[in-house]
């Protein structure tokens, strides 16, 4: 960022902090117009009487800055736990570069995302279990309803945890175009963007469109941390991987040597093994942010065919180009002779690691295609009955592409004197493995080949409602909402014909191919049951059942109770109970088995030095040397799909109130208590959790230390086998607070609001299966699980005239502890971090703006994390990229 830009960025975001420092994402809507809101198919005047909800608008979009809507709802006090990002993008499966929500951090596959009230298909390269948010332009956003308890009984499968809706802008009238340009303190992570929305619209109908182009380049993770950390000593040390470029190795006694580490030096020369001398820096390999280009259209459009029946349409189409990098291959445990000439130790050895440095990193690459139609009519039936019905088809295709892979099979020839040759031009060249550098080009040539996997999810759904009024009791109308549907999902992923049959040197892969389809059927109703009585100003209760019928799992129930309970003018309580269903998404179900080396915390490593004496012995009884130090920060983990899953049931309490006092105009106040449980919960526990849950045990005892879940190597103690498979866990139970605030005022004719939304995390835990003891999430982070800190806050102060508004806001992350890390651990604890983002915007004349931002104003750094992702934080947390600014230039077209 060039100092002159860096002024105006600065100069703009110091003048709306003395507006205030409080920020926020959220707020209760109202409208006087009657219109179907989230979490109810009955027409309604607000969405605060449904249950606790939040509402972004389209100018708290625009005041946010951000150009993608998973950043928007990922700041939400109610998203914990992990999803992916640009900064986490591979943590999730088969979904590189796709981007989801988390409601409450019960995971992606649990949150419900809507296009207009409708479901979107999931997104990715192949099999997956969300969709994309990436594929949804941002100009033609109009708002997203948040509804934040369970919504089985009205939308189906999926909505345990929550609902996001995305609702698209309507009436738009003219052409407006958007510019924007950001980059990062440090002058990397470009980013560009350009939206265009163009709507018309007449008595007998509107169109709307929307265009997106997005382009964000790379940060490298060695500019933000440039080498992953541990602690040794009670000092953070540079810890890097035991796989060397050189070679590491074990001789016939169990000692470990390391070949010439200097490219073109001396090819025979090796030396005793030493972590701080031959580790590998990871680091430079990796990026803190992944590059992401996308281009995203979307088409609305309805038409009154007659007075009572109107025909509507929606079109959404993406292309999205993302990269990764990732450290150079790894080739383990080739067995080399004493007589192989390329060995000068004269002794059988096993060559346990070698880095191939030579081709330098390897590149993730994904090309991916997302469309989306919807088509329908919706009309009126006589009196307030209205009825509509819809076809929704969405297709999303993709292509995985991998450099620099090793074929092993080529690798094994390439070391067997009896197959290979030195001559040159030999079809089979012999490699020497044994040295940095010493791989020539023909047998890196010969060895390494360019993977590309194939894959995709398709959602094809017909449905059909009615709604309206049965009869009028004394309080009001005794509304109806009835309807049908069916749906089908599939989902497939083929993998390189290498990778199928574990010859390619990455994680080994099975093809997905499955498909899942439902019939259901719903009624709702909504029946006021008094009205302007004292202290039951109004009192109404909702009410809603769904039958569904799986191909797969047979038939199931889902109700849904609540009451809406309005006291005195100001005043109103609310609560809902309701039962919820999620059937194994497809790659759960079908996804087979899989490898993937994934970041994990070891307890064993130095446990000899530990005070921790069940630890100790714990290590000591497992066959763990007392020297045994963990080489570098991953474990080969089984993950994948589990055939013998069954669905998961859930329990869903809320209840809160709304606070409007008249004697202050103005002020909303919001306090919703939730109470989650979940039963035969489809669940990954994470290798790192498995272990520290393991050796925490007295002697053993806990079932995660069985052979089913892990084993070790009985030459080294090094971990050589892990699950992380999903199964059907025990139970899962959640309770917490959401809390909000919001406050519109005049300051001397400028209009002002304050936003406050807090989430109080009470309790999370995880039984993995009956009779287990219970693992405790809540207040813990990391370890691959994501974040579960008890708080999570935040904020939002905006001052607004005619010609300018101005912007504050303040993210709050509360403090946690390392799912793996004892009480003395550096890392153990993190504290409070806050981030604060300001925004000034001006109207140049009638038609155009000009908004200047910054995001991470303080350039806040990620804390230390001893059970680290990358970066040595929790990125499905924390922000790695530091301060940047932005400049936004917006014009209107009549």
């Amino acid at each position: 960022m060039n100092r002159q830009f860096k002024r105006m960025l600065l100069a703009g975001a110091m003048a709306t902090a003395s507006f205030s420092a409080w920020a926020a994402q959220a707020q209760e809507a109202s409208s006087v117009e009657e219109v179907v809101v989230t979490g109810t198919r009955i027409k309604r005047q607000d969405i605060s009487g449904v249950g606790p909800a939040t509402v972004i608008s389209q100018e708290q979009v625009e005041r946010s800055g951000v150009n993608n809507v998973e950043t928007l709802l990922q700041r939400l006090p109610s998203s914990a736990g992990n999803a992916g990002n640009q900064t986490n993008a591979y943590w999730t499966g088969n979904g590189y570069g796709t981007a989801q929500v988390n409601l409450r951090g019960l995971g992606i596959n649990r949150t419900l995302t809507l296009i207009n009230g409708r479901r979107v298909v999931n997104g990715g390269t192949g099999a997956n279990s969300a969709p994309d948010l990436n594929m949804i332009p941002t100009a033609i956003i109009g708002r997203i309803d948040v509804l934040k308890d369970g919504a089985s009984a009205i939308y189906g499968a999926d909505a345990v945890a929550g609902v996001v809706n995305i609702v698209t802008r309507t009436n738009v009238e003219g052409l407006t175009v958007t510019g924007k340009y950001g980059v990062a303190d440090e002058g990397d992570g470009a980013e560009y963007a350009i939206d265009g929305l163009w709507g018309m619209h007449s008595e007998r109908g509107s169109v709307t469109a929307a265009i997106t182009w997005q382009k964000t380049e790379a940060v490298n993770l060695a500019s933000r941390a440039p080498c992953g950390l541990g602690e040794v000593g009670g000092v953070l040390t540079c810890l890097s991987s035991a796989s060397t470029i050189g070679g590491r190795a074990v001789l016939p006694n169990g000692q470990q040597i390391n070949f010439n580490q200097t490219p073109g030096g001396n090819g025979n020369f090796y030396e005793p093994y030493s972590a701080a001398k031959h580790n590998f820096n990871s680091n430079p390999f990796l990026n803190a942010v992944s590059p992401i280009q996308r281009f995203s259209t979307a088409f609305l459009a309805d038409y009154k065919l007659t007075d009572s029946v109107t025909l509507f349409g929606e079109a959404f189409f993406t292309h999205r180009q993302s990269r990764q990098i990732a450290s150079p291959g790894t080739l383990r445990n080739l067995a080399i002779a004493a007589s192989n000439p390329t060995n000068p130790t004269g002794q059988n050895i096993t060559l346990v690691q070698r880095r191939l440095a030579e081709p330098g990193a390897r590149i993730f690459s994904q090309n991916v295609d997302t469309y989306r139609f919807v088509g329908g009519a919706r009309g009126e039936l006589g009196g307030d009955w209205t009825w509509e019905a819809a076809a929704n088809w969405g297709r999303n295709t993709g292509v995985d592409g991998m450099t620099n892979i090793a074929n092993l099979e080529r690798v094994a020839n390439s070391i067997n004197p009896a197959v290979c040759s030195t001559t040159p031009g030999a079809a089979i060249p012999c490699a020497d493995y044994l040295g940095a550098g010493d791989l020539t080009p023909a047998a890196l040539k010969y060895i390494l080949y360019n993977s590309r996997d194939t894959g995709g999810n398709e959602q094809r759904s017909v449905t059909a409602d009615v709604s309206g009024s049965l009869l009028t009791l004394p309080a009001g109308k005794l509304a109806i909402a009835a309807g049908v549907v069916y749906r089908e999902e599939k989902g497939w992923r083929d993998p390189d014909a290498l990778t199928v049959l574990g010859i390619a040197n990455t994680n080994q892969q099975d093809p997905i191919s499955g498909q899942v389809s439902t019939k259901e059927a719903y009624v709702e109703l909504s029946a006021p049951l008094l009205a302007n009585l004292p202290l039951v100003r109004t009192l109404e209760l909702n009410g809603a059942v769904r039958y569904s019928d799986y191909n797969l799992f047979g038939s199931n129930e889902t109700y849904k109770l609540g009451v809406n309970w309005g006291v005195i003018e100001g005043l109103r309580l609310r609560a809902t109970y309701g039962t919820g269903f999620r059937i194994p998404s497809v790659p759960e179900l079908f996804g087979g088995v899989a490898e993937g080396n994934l970041t994990t915390t070891d307890p064993c490593s130095r446990y000899s030095s530990s005070t921790n004496a069940t630890l100790v012995a714990n290590c000591r009884a497992s066959g763990v040397p007392a020297n045994y130090v963990q080489l570098g920060n991953t474990v080969l983990t089984t993950v994948g799909g589990n055939a013998n899953l069954s669905p998961e049931s859930a329990k869903t309490f809320t209840v809160g109130g709304v606070l409007q006092l008249t004697f202050v105009p103005g002020l909303s106040v919001t306090v919703d208590y939730f109470d989650i449980k979940i039963t035969d919960a489809i669940r990954s526990i994470p290798g790192s959790t498995k272990l520290a849950v393991c050796y925490a045990s007295t002697n053993l005892s806990h079932p995660f230390c069985g052979p089913a879940n892990f084993t070790r190597s009985t030459l080294t103690g090094e971990i050589n086998f892990l699950s992380s498979q999903p199964s059907n866990a025990g139970r899962e139970q959640m309770r917490g607070v959401d809390i909000g605030v919001r406050y519109d005022f005049d300051v001397r004719g400028l209009d002002a609001s304050i936003d406050w939304n807090t989430t109080y995390l009470d309790k999370y835990v995880i039984t993995p299966f009956l009779g287990a003891s219970p693992i405790v999430f809540d207040g813990f982070i990391g370890g691959g699980n994501g974040g579960y800190p008890h708080w999570r806050s935040s904020a939002n102060a905006s001052l607004r005239s005619d010609h300018w508004s101005a912007n504050y806001s303040v993210q709050m992350i509360g403090k946690a502890t390392d799912f793996n890390a004892a009480s003395k651990d550096i890392g153990y604890r993190t504290s409070n971090v806050f981030y604060h983002n300001a925004q000034f915007a001006h109207r140049l004349g009638t038609r155009a703006g000009l908004t200047v931002g910054v995001d991470n104003l303080f350039d806040k750094k990620a804390p230390f994390i001893k059970s680290w992702t990358d970066g040595n934080t929790d990125t499905m947390t924390y922000d790695l990229l530091g301060r940047r600014g932005y400049l936004k230039l917006t014009y209107h077209f009549d």
